[in-house]
Formats: C-alpha cells, structure tokens, sequence
C-alpha cells in the first residue's frame, strides 16, 4: 500500500513538473533567448593572446551598448582600445551585430561579426540577476565582459 501511495505521488509530481514545462513552451528552466531583451552596457578587459602585430599579450579594453532584441539577435556600438590604441581613430562608435542563445538553465553563447575582428567573435554567455547582468567570455583569448541592463525596450526591435 504504501509504495503505491509513493508510485502515485511520484507520478503526480512527474505529471506537474511536465505540465509546468510544457506550460512554458518547453523550457525546463529559468531562461530562454526572452531573459535578456532591452538595452545593455557592457565593459570588457583582457588580453590579445599571440594576434599577428601585437605583443604576445596585447592589453584590450572595450566599452558599448548592446541590445538584446529577446528573440536571439543582437547589435551593438563599442569603442575598443587595444595595446593603448584605438582600433578605429577618428571613429567614436563602431557597429557590429550577432546572435545568441541562451539555454534553460541561463548558460549559453553569442556569435558577434563586427568590422574590429577579421572573423566571428564566439562567446560563452551566463545569465544572472535574473536578465539584469550577462557575464561573458571571448573564446580564443583571455577578455571577459560584464554587460548591465540599463533599460527594456518596449518599442520593438532598434
């Protein structure tokens, strides 16, 4: 009798837990691409490691404003500074644009194109604060960046 009762309470639970998720289009956790939308700054510090012209270890630092459209698509103006030079002189801001994905459990990834890099800059992504702060790392060199949601976007997509 009693491992009945335990085979239909496990079995209640296993039903709402399934329902809970399906409840949410499938998401079996507390994010999804939606937890990040509206409008982000970020900073970004690190080194260059072995970049053909540079020294072995370039010193990188990087400001900008990210928008994160909630549905997997980003853009975003930075101004990059890298072994004490700006990348682009002369030019305050410079576009670039990607995706990401972030998965249920607020881990994820970003694929960034922009004119400062000769190929697709990949990130590995965590969502905390609940969308407020993504913390990210650039793959391929030592740079880590802190972006802050400054506001949502209620207006659709910039």
């Amino acid at each position: 009798m009693k491992l009945r009762m335990n085979l239909t309470a496990l079995a209640s639970l296993s039903l709402l837990v399934t329902s809970a998720a399906s409840a949410r289009g499938g998401q079996s956790g507390p994010c999804s691409n939606a937890t990040i939308r509206g409008e982000y700054g970020y900073a970004a510090e690190g080194v260059l490691i072995d970049n053909p012209g540079l020294p072995s270890e370039a010193p990188f630092r990087s400001v900008g404003m990210t928008h994160f459209d909630g549905k997997g698509n980003l853009k975003w103006v930075e101004h990059t500074v890298v072994n004490g030079t700006p990348l682009n002189p002369g030019v305050e801001w410079t576009a670039a644009s990607g995706t990401y994905i972030v998965k249920p459990n607020c881990t994820g990834t970003a694929v960034v194109n922009t004119p400062n890099s000769p190929v697709p800059l990949n990130f590995a992504l965590v969502v905390v604060r609940n969308g407020n702060e993504v913390h990210t790392l650039l793959d391929a060199h030592a740079i880590a960046a802190v972006f802050t949601k400054v506001a949502h976007s209620d207006e659709g997509d910039h």
